[in-house]
Formats: structure tokens, sequence, C-alpha cells
């Protein structure tokens, strides 16, 4: 297995992994019009900062994240990085391949002089919860949302 960025030939995938769990099935429109998805891809294709990387095995794309390194004025003006939308293949669970993904962007976040990752999970995913505090994340915050 190696992990890599994306390329556009990926979306279809990316968007089917997105799609595949709870969650994912009603909020994701996987099989439908990917237009917006290729969009959205095609904006971040064009910030270095914004990213998604991929878990390839044998050209099989089996798992995904979006590193987002974001520079700013609090904590001293901390660069830091944000992790969203984990997945892993639903027959590729449990063979650390999220375990994977994750180290590969603290470092590329290190890389990039970040001196922190944070990212938000969903309450209901609890076994997302104990991965990431396994992984070493600290449950510090508590986050907001608001649809616009």
């Amino acid at each position: 297995m190696h992990i890599r960025r994306a390329r556009r030939e990926d979306v279809e995938t990316i968007v089917g992994l997105l799609a595949d769990d709870v969650l994912g099935r009603t909020r994701e429109a996987a099989g439908s019009d990917m237009g917006r998805y290729y969009a959205a891809f095609d904006a971040m294709a064009e910030d270095d900062n914004n990213y998604i990387l991929v878990a390839e095995y044998e050209d099989e794309v089996v798992g995904c994240l979006q590193l987002t390194l974001i520079a700013g004025l609090s904590l001293s003006a901390t660069k830091r990085a944000q992790i969203e939308g984990v997945r892993v293949a639903s027959a590729w669970r449990s063979r650390q391949i999220g375990e994977k993904l994750i180290a590969y962007a603290c470092d590329e976040a290190r890389e990039a002089g970040c001196a922190l990752m944070q990212l938000t999970s969903n309450a209901t995913r609890k076994d997302a919860l104990r991965f990431y505090e396994r992984l070493g994340f600290e449950p510090s915050h508590v986050g907001f949302k608001m649809k616009l």
C-alpha cells in the first residue's frame, strides 16, 4: 500500500468512500451528478494547502482523507493542519490503513511547518472517536456547526 495525493480520476471512488457509511449514505450523492464533486476537486487542485490523500493498494483506492494547511494568528501565529473526511473502504478496515493515512498527513503537516493537527468527528461516530483518541488526539474542544 502507498499513499499519494488524489488525482481527478479518483473523485468517483473517493465520493463512494464518503458515502459508504451510515451518515455518508444520507449526505453524499455518489452515483448521481458528479459535477459538483469535480468542481470542488478542481478548486482544491488550485490550492496547495488543501488536498486529498488516498491510500492505494495495487491500483485500488482503499482509503482517503482531506488535509488542509491553515495559517493563522492565534496561538502565537501557529500554523495548523486540519483533517476531514477520513474513510477506509469497508472491506479494508482493521488493516491499519486509517492509522497510516493519519501518520502520513501528520508528516506532511510537520513538513509544511504546522505545529498543531486538528479534526472534528461526528459525535455519533463512537468507533471513530475511539480511533482518534488511540492515535493521540485529545477531545479538547466542543465543536459547533451551522448550516448556511
